[in-house]
């Protein structure tokens, strides 16, 4: 007897798959004999996916307004939205670099950049003043046995040399003024804002942050010496400020606060305002349709004339 020879049959190649698709990662021999990174050049695809698929348009469903698909959710536009009162500490200061049109930024942001402005005069005005006059008499000093043409080329070299002294360090000065006033500024208001209120402890950590900061490099001594000297003169500046605010009857921040709630009813009662118009406008299309259909139906009601009678018989 012989043994039976083994028999390898093999499907046809248009025969259909039978049993559960599979939506995973191809699995046997092309994993197992090919790298491993072929699998992420191949196709995933999800069940979710398979099943949040639209189904193919067929002649049945195309006719039918059932398998009609839904419009998108209409939103209301950005104009009609409900006003917001902004009553957290980010908000306030997110509201401080947001202009709307025609609308001025707020006054805490305009403040910090007119005391920069001025600042950087007061201290190229303080740094210039004696740098000049002290280099105009240095360069006395030395050119004394220089020899000029005349009086006025004398006068024109010194004053020359005050010149460059005034502009090398009043920059010198200002740059670093403006650095400080700024930064202190800056902190100070930045507390105030998000804290919604007024208080002396906002203007020593800004004087100590800024001074700290600013003589970071000198390393952790000169950090914590201007840290101590920033809150030391912080102290006096923020009591004097708050004083002189609170002889007025009201402080700064109080009438930020009232300025801010007047501008959220003003946007509340034109918001409630837009609101009306529009249902006024669609109660009015609403009215022109209504008697639109009205006069179609009474035309329609109306007996044909004979004419169009005869035309239709015949």
């Amino acid at each position: 007897m012989h043994p039976e020879p083994r028999r390898t049959s093999f499907a046809p190649a248009d025969s259909s798959p039978r049993g559960p698709m599979c939506t995973g990662p191809p699995r046997g021999p092309i994993q197992t004999a090919g790298p491993r990174f072929f699998c992420f050049l191949l196709p995933r695809v999800h069940a979710a996916d398979v099943a949040a698929a639209p189904p193919p348009p067929s002649s049945s469903s195309s006719t039918s307004p059932a398998s009609a698909p839904a419009p998108p959710p209409s939103t209301l536009p950005n104009n009609f939205s409900k006003p917001e009162f902004p009553d957290t500490g980010w908000e306030r200061i997110k509201d401080l670099f947001s202009a709307a049109e025609g609308q001025s930024y707020p006054e805490e942001l305009t403040n910090i950049v007119k005391l920069g402005i001025l600042s950087a005069v007061t201290g190229f005005v303080y740094g210039g003043l004696p740098a000049a006059r002290i280099s105009r008499q240095q360069y006395i000093q030395v050119s004394q046995a220089e020899m000029y043409t005349g009086r006025v080329d004398a006068v024109r070299s010194a004053h020359n040399a005050a010149l460059r002294g005034f502009v090398r360090y009043g920059w010198r000065w200002s740059w670093r003024v403006t650095l400080i006033a700024t930064l202190f500024n800056c902190i100070s208001t930045g507390l105030s804002v998000y804290r919604d209120k007024d208080a002396v402890s906002h203007y020593v950590a800004g004087g100590a942050i800024t001074l700290g900061l600013y003589r970071f490099n000198l390393g952790p001594r000169g950090l914590v010496a201007g840290g101590t000297i920033g809150a030391v003169l912080g102290l006096p500046l923020g009591a004097l400020v708050i004083g002189l605010q609170r002889l007025t009857g009201e402080t700064y921040r109080e009438k930020r606060r009232r300025e801010r709630r007047e501008i959220y009813e003003l946007r509340l009662q034109e918001w409630a305002a837009r609101l009306e118009v529009t249902d006024e406008f669609i109660s009015s299309l609403n009215v022109s349709a209504q008697a639109e259909e009205t006069r179609i139906q009474e035309l329609l009601s109306l007996p044909q004339n004979k004419g169009v009678e005869q035309d239709s018989s015949s």
